[in-house]
């Protein structure tokens, strides 16, 4: 079973977003094992990143994917024999040049700038979305 660890800068501030998390989190519990690390507006993530996971920073440069090249993605990275996934998500100042250089990908969900407790949630909810397809299970349209 492969492993998703979120690196996120920040407290979730808003309860509904915890709630959201909560239960993405409860729902990936069939497909993954999950682990979220928090750490404080300020701290680098470098220290965090799990040293054999493929590890993708979130940021706005980065390459976007539909879902259904969501799902490939994180299918083409098991097959390639990787067992955990480190998502790095920045706090309000995002991820430094270091922090990004030290990732394998650099991933955008948009143009626009979202908080990182927003994002929290849209990137739980896409990786729930790519298990889903790739399981070929109903949920996406």
């Amino acid at each position: 079973m492969i492993a998703i660890n979120i690196i996120a800068v920040g407290d979730l501030s808003e309860k509904w977003q915890a709630e959201a998390c909560a239960e993405y989190v409860k729902r990936l519990g069939a497909f993954c094992k999950y682990k979220l690390i928090n750490i404080k507006e300020g701290q680098s993530v470098l220290s965090k990143l799990t040293p054999k996971a493929f590890k993708i920073a979130l940021c706005v440069e980065g390459e976007a994917y539909d879902s259904a090249g969501f799902a490939d993605l994180i299918d083409s990275l098991a097959v390639r024999g990787y067992s955990e996934l480190d998502f790095i998500i920045g706090g309000s100042d995002g991820l430094s040049g270091g922090e990004k250089a030290a990732c394998d990908l650099r991933l955008s969900f948009s143009k626009m700038t979202f908080t990182h407790g927003m994002m929290r949630v849209f990137l739980l909810e896409q990786i729930y979305r790519a298990f889903m397809i790739n399981k070929g299970l109903k949920y996406h349209k």
